[in-house]
């Protein structure tokens, strides 16, 4: 009787690890498949699937259409809409986007453009300078340290964020876009980025096994600069080389064509405004996966080996709003980046959080909040645009947003509207002058940095 009873308990502990050890039984086999009934409302819903593979579309809520409009009773005066085509520079365009104005105003012009390929040249070249200098930093440790990894497996690429702009402008100035003209490699970077990957990544691995056979730093150096001798002569040969000061023709809304002899430095001080700083234009962020009101810093998120790295103050949306509304009252476009790709319809230029009912549709509830959508990469900042208008109610409280965008005529002309809502989901970070904030948050920039590794989830 022992023997029976040991046995059964033993027949039963090795039955209940074989159903907990991750592997799909019949029994639950059968409980998965009664999610999907063979009712005539499935079956219509698998005939439609089946046969078109736009999801986007069939989820596409018709109770919500015609309910956003674009019209907006705070409103930045901007002219004019600029297209980064194939390309990652929403960053860069953004941050001249909105000092584009000033310089319309500043020269009584009716249209005006920056050269984003003259950046656009100095930003690549800074990047693969900073890419061999972690390496040489690195140098000594293991190739599948998670530092190094990240390094090789992006060593430059078109993005950034303002701060990028921000040393990329103090250092080499900016130019209009008649004196460095788009070109091919500008326009469509990839083919052009894939060499110079490819260069870098060699590179850096001479530096590493010039470390291991003992060269010495000044001769690893010495190395670099040749390196950079490359790069710089791929950047000339796909964008032209940069110039050092330029002649730039011009004719203002009064018909008078004048002439500006200038360098690319004095130009960007010319325009920019006096407080212009990193002391005074900071990023805040909403990021609700950290505490909010202090600063936080990505290491070696920047593209100059001397420039600030991407360095943001954490606030609620309800202090991000407040400061956006005052900017915009005054004038003042500002630099934001969103998860635009969600709830966005392209045909109207309306991004809101019921434009596309993906639950009905499916029949599979999605309910991850802001929070769980960034841990789990679900959700991140992947376009950067021109915040430049605010709709409110009759107690001022905002009903909806305008970007300006960089996709040419995409949308509304060229323009995005947002309700109040989908500001609370998917806008990410912002760049104001810090005089718009709470005193709150002012007080929040004078903590302690926090310094976030190379691999954050949120970067």
């Amino acid at each position: 009787m022992r023997k029976l009873l040991f046995t059964t308990m033993i027949a039963f502990l090795s039955f209940a690890c074989f159903a907990q050890n991750g592997k799909i039984t019949n029994k639950e086999m059968s409980k998965i498949r009664t999610h999907f009934k063979h009712d005539a409302n499935t079956k219509a819903l698998q005939n439609v699937l089946t046969h078109n593979r736009n999801i986007r579309n069939l989820a596409s809520n018709f109770e919500n259409e015609g309910k956003v409009d674009h019209f907006f009773k705070y409103r930045v005066k901007v002219t004019g809409i600029t297209n980064q085509k194939s390309s990652g520079r929403c960053w860069m365009f953004t941050s001249m986007n909105v000092l584009r104005p000033r310089v319309i105003a500043k020269y009584n012009l009716s249209n005006f453009d920056f050269s984003h390929n003259y950046l656009y040249f100095w930003d690549i070249f800074e990047k693969s300078n900073l890419f061999l200098e972690n390496i040489i930093s690195t140098r000594k440790e293991k190739m599948d340290n998670r530092e190094v990894v990240c390094y090789f497996k992006d060593p430059v690429s078109d993005g950034g964020v303002w701060n990028s702009f921000y040393n990329l402008a103090t250092k080499y100035g900016v130019v209009p876009q008649s004196v460095m003209p788009e070109t091919a490699h500008s326009n469509s970077t990839g083919q052009m980025v894939r060499h110079i990957q490819r260069k870098l990544r060699e590179a850096g691995f001479s530096i590493r096994e010039m470390a291991k056979n003992g060269k010495n730093e000044r001769k690893i150096r010495k190395y670099k600069i040749e390196v950079l001798g490359d790069v710089y002569r791929i950047l000339a040969l796909c964008l032209g080389e940069p110039p050092v000061d330029f002649s730039w023709r011009y004719k203002t809304t009064k018909g008078e064509t004048k002439t500006l002899a200038t360098t690319p430095m004095d130009f960007f001080k010319g325009i920019v405004p006096n407080d212009y700083s990193s002391n005074n234009y900071i990023m805040i962020m909403n990021d609700p996966t950290r505490p909010f009101y202090k600063v936080y810093e990505i290491k070696n998120y920047r593209n100059t080996e001397e420039g600030l790295n991407w360095t943001y103050l954490n606030l609620p949306n309800s202090e991000i709003k407040a400061a956006c509304l005052k900017s915009i009252k005054n004038d003042e476009a500002l630099y934001t980046s969103s998860d635009v790709g969600k709830q966005f319809n392209r045909s109207t230029g309306i991004l809101d959080v019921n434009n596309y009912d993906y639950s009905s549709l499916l029949g599979v509830k999605f309910g991850m909040d802001k929070k769980a959508r960034i841990l789990t990469r679900d959700s991140g900042s992947a376009h950067a645009m021109a915040l430049i208008g605010c709709d409110t109610d009759k107690n001022d409280n905002p009903l909806k947003w305008e970007f300006e965008n960089s996709w040419g005529r995409t949308g509304h002309n060229g323009y995005l509207t947002f309700t109040d809502k989908w500001f609370d989901e998917y806008i990410f970070r912002v760049v104001i002058n810090k005089k718009y904030l709470s005193k709150k948050a002012v007080k929040g920039l004078d903590g302690k940095k926090i310094l976030l590794p190379v691999w954050d989830y949120m970067f």
